[in-house]
This record gives structure tokens, sequence and C-alpha cells, in this order.
């Protein structure tokens, strides 16, 4: 173990806002649009409001019939009540079961139906236009969060429901379950309990306290990840406020930063990428910015060193958090304007001294190198109980005691991690794809995105993205693959027409799919 379990009461989701109203009262979280339970709030809400607003709606939920350990899906309209729904739910004592607004109705009704007979709360929206009428016969019960539909449920019928005390659950009993990215096909159902969660938390909370003074944190995270429970935690109970945002379009961004002055931004990495524009806004939207977090994936030099120049800060930081669904953030690397664009963006870190541990397994029996990656494995507290419904997969990922990424990378001399590639999206001969989008990255400043996906005869084919859309400058490009592995002629695509996972990822195998099957451009 890493962790001892003393002390450790596990982060407690149900009551998580009445804490920092009971320490913070007069805190707000400030949002980019309304929350479908209670429009007449509006966009900026105290905690004390959202606290509240919590226990109300845990009331509703009890007098609808559910009860602790009762699974509830939460599956609607994209809004930061998904996260407050999944504190209502876990208030009585139940399971929330966050599934991404982006998710297909087919995939929906699937996982819906391996959750066996949960309460699902929807709205209509979603059962209108999307989720398959299969989702009744799979749930004990339909609620509505917002709308109407026949066979469903409304919660705005519950409202003065005797209020209820939250429940006690012992932080080893799943307190939520997420759901892997599904790069690879269905996602898995990942279960955390209160003290793993509280696990993910420690490293997290020590890299923020590099914040002192309570300027306003900005998060733009899907509503369904765990990370965001820790963020939310980390900000709340140390009385920062908050703003949360559920569009990254970059100019609603730039209006909202450039008016609240935030000090701390969390982000995926390709929200960042879509935010460099930012530093080229003349209010400054990220002047007052201290601390720049971005805890999913690798990200690339070119985006760190814009974001860091866009702060006036006399030293401003952009921590990246290499981590997964499963097991929380495990390494980290701390990036200032003395890293330039030529930083190697593949090194993702070290792991947390009594709190994560890695290794890198050789693949082939060879030592593990650059240029023979092995398996990235990791051994932390924070992962998660098992798959729900699919023990097996969760086993496989198992190898004593270690648990794999499914990332192929090595470590240095220095004991830094570098991450090359997925496992299913190494490229054979190729070396590694990330790295040469790196270099595509720094080498041309048009590109908002490049993914190197394999092609129908397996040869390396870029799929290219450009600022406004422009015509992809060929001249530039060929200049910019001078001294790179040999690809096919970049194929230009819309970047809104991307496959993306619900933390904005790409969906590689399915967009070499669809090259496979003739689209080549959008």
């Amino acid at each position: 173990m890493l962790l001892q379990r003393v002390g450790n009461r596990g982060i407690r989701l149900g009551t998580l806002f009445e804490r920092a109203a009971a320490r913070h009262p007069a805190n707000v979280v400030v949002l980019d649009h309304e929350l479908d339970l209670a429009p007449g709030l509006g966009r900026r809400l105290t905690v004390a409001d959202i606290a509240d607003l919590v226990d109300d709606f845990a009331s509703r939920l009890w007098a609808a019939g559910v009860r602790p350990g009762d699974r509830v899906v939460v599956h609607k309209t994209n809004g930061f009540d998904i996260t407050l729904l999944a504190c209502v739910a876990a208030r009585i004592g139940a399971v929330p079961v966050l599934l991404s607004p982006k998710l297909d109705g087919a995939t929906v009704a699937e996982l819906v139906r391996r959750v066996d007979r949960p309460h699902l709360i929807t709205d209509q929206a979603k059962l209108d236009g999307e989720l398959p009428d299969t989702v009744f016969d799979h749930a004990c019960q339909v609620l509505l969060a917002a709308g109407d539909h026949p066979g469903a449920r409304r919660l705005r019928d519950l409202a003065g429901a005797p209020r209820v005390a939250p429940a006690t659950v012992s932080a080893h009993h799943p307190a939520l379950i997420t759901h892997t990215s599904g790069t690879t096909g269905i996602p898995k159902l990942a279960v955390h309990t209160g003290w793993t969660l509280q696990a993910r938390y420690r490293p997290q909370a020590a890299a923020t306290a590099l914040v002192r003074k309570r300027r306003p944190v900005a998060v733009h995270v899907s509503f369904v990840h765990s990370r965001l429970f820790t963020a939310m935690a980390i900000a709340m109970l140390r009385g920062f406020p908050l703003v949360m945002l559920a569009d990254d379009d970059p100019r609603q961004a730039a209006d909202l930063f450039a008016r609240l002055r935030p000090g701390v931004i969390e982000a995926h990495p390709n929200t960042f990428m879509r935010w460099e524009e930012l530093a080229d806004d003349p209010r400054r939207p990220l002047a007052q910015v201290k601390y720049f977090s971005s805890t999913f994936d690798a990200i690339h030099p070119r985006t760190v060193q814009r974001m860091l120049r866009a702060s006036r800060h006399r030293l401003p930081l952009f921590a990246q958090l290499y981590g997964q669904s499963e097991a929380g953030p495990v390494v980290g690397r701390i990036f200032t304007r003395w890293r330039g664009e030529d930083a190697d963006g593949r090194c993702v870190g070290r792991a947390f001294p009594g709190m994560t541990a890695v290794r890198v397994v050789s693949r082939d029996g060879r030592p593990v190198s650059e240029t023979s990656p092995g398996y990235i494995e990791v051994r932390t507290n924070g992962r998660v109980l098992t798959y729900l419904g699919e023990p097996e997969r969760y086993a496989q990922q198992e190898h004593d005691a270690w648990w794999r990424m499914g990332d192929v990378g090595y470590r240095t001399r220095w004991g830094c991690l570098h991450l090359l590639d997925r496992e299913v999206d190494v490229i054979p001969g190729f070396g590694s794809t990330l790295s040469a989008e790196d270099a595509l990255f720094s080498a041309l400043d048009e590109l908002v995105e490049v993914i190197i996906v394999p092609g129908p005869d397996s040869t390396p084919v870029p799929v290219v993205c450009t600022r406004d859309d422009k015509p992809l400058d060929k001249v530039a490009w060929d200049r910019a693959t001078t001294g790179l592995p040999r690809m096919a002629e970049p194929v230009q695509w819309r970047r809104a027409d991307l496959p993306q996972t619900a933390t904005t990822k790409i969906k590689r195998l399915e967009l070499a799919r669809a090259l496979g099957d003739g689209n080549r451009s959008r």
C-alpha cells in the first residue's frame, strides 16, 4: 500500500457543498450557462445556494423512492447540474453513475443495461432526440431534470418534499461510477470509492497549494469525469471562487476571463489548444493566471508556452499531470517560461513520492528504451475498485499489483517518464506518432490539430485541422516534415468533425476507420 487508510474518511460528495458553505458561505460559483434544475438561480450562485439546492433535490430523489445503495444513472444535456446531481444522489447514500452527454443513444442504452435496473435521470431533449425507448426497459424508473415525456416522472413535481438527513457511507464502499474514454469501443464503467477519490485529491491539492491568493479557479473539465470532483473539492473547501464552463468556445472564454480574471485554470489539453488565441486578445484575459493545469494527457509544448507567455505573473506555472480515469494522476511535471517550445513534450514527469509509483515493462524481452518502448504500469491508491459488470476486463490490466495504463514509453536515467503512444495506436516502424505531432505543432502555427493514424494500407496518414479552416500551406508542410518518418499526404478536416471522447480526446481508431471508408476530407 502506498497510503495509510487511518484517518481517511474519503471525499464525501453528498456533503461537500454543505461543508464548504460552513467554511465560506459567501463564496461563489460562476457559470457560463443556466442550471436546468434551477434556471431561476441564474449564473452566479453562492456556495450556500448550491448546498441548499443539493439538499432540496436529495429530498426529491428520496421521495421518488431512491434509497441507499441504489444506482442512479445521470445522462442529460450538458451542464454543471450533472455534477450536482451526483452530489444529490450521494447525499442519500445512492451511487451516482455519470454518462457523458456526448455518448450516442445506443451506447447509453447499453451502459444503462449493464448498470442493472438503475434509476435514470435524464431530460426531454435526450429522450426526444437521442435515447432509444429501450432505456425505459433497462431502468427501474426514469426521472426528468427538465421538460416532459410520457412515462417519465418530473423532479420538479416533487418540490417541497420533506428534507432528509445525509447518509453515512463507508469510505471503502462505491461512491461514484464514471466511464472510461471509449477510444477503443464501448466505455467501461469504473467504480470509485470515497477513499480512492481522496487518494487522488492529495497530489492535486499539493500542487494547488502553490496558489495563495483567492483568485477565481476556472475549470473546463467534463462534468462526468472523476477529476472534476477532486478539483471542485479543492477549490470549494479552500474558499476559492469557482468558474465552471460548459463551453470551451475561445470567444466566450475570453469574455468571461477578461471579466473575472482567474488565477488558476484547469482544462483538457485540447481545450488549451483552442484557447491559444486568447494569448493575442488585447484584453489580456489570461494576465492574472498563476497556475495552469492539465491532468489527462501529455500536452504540446507550443500550447504550454503560449499559455505561460499570456500571463503577467513573474513566474507562472503549467502543471501537466499524466493519468487515467482508472488510476487518477500518477506522474507530474511543471513547465515554466524557461522551458521553450523545443522542450520534449513526451516527458510527462515523475511519480509523486509516497503517493504513486511507476515502472515500464519490456514488450519483447529487450531493454526498454526510446527505440524499444515498454508498457507503462503504475501503483496508486487512487485506482478504481473494479469495472462494473466486467471484473475480468479489470483483472486483465493487473500485473503483480501494478496497473497497466494502456500506453507505451520509457524512463530516462533521471527517472522521467516519457509517453510515446497508446498501445493500440502504435504504427509499426514509424516511431512515436505523438512526438511527430509535437514537432509539427511547433513548426506550423496554422495547425490547431494534427493526428497521425494508419491509413487503409497501414501507411501513416496525418489528419490536420487549421486555424479558421484555411487551406494548409503545403510548402510550409513539406518543410516541417523534413526529418520526420515517411507519411502519406496530409488530409484536412474541420476540427468539429473529428470524433471525440467526453474529455475531448480524438478517437484515433474511429478516425482511422473513417479514412478507410473513404472519408478523406470534411
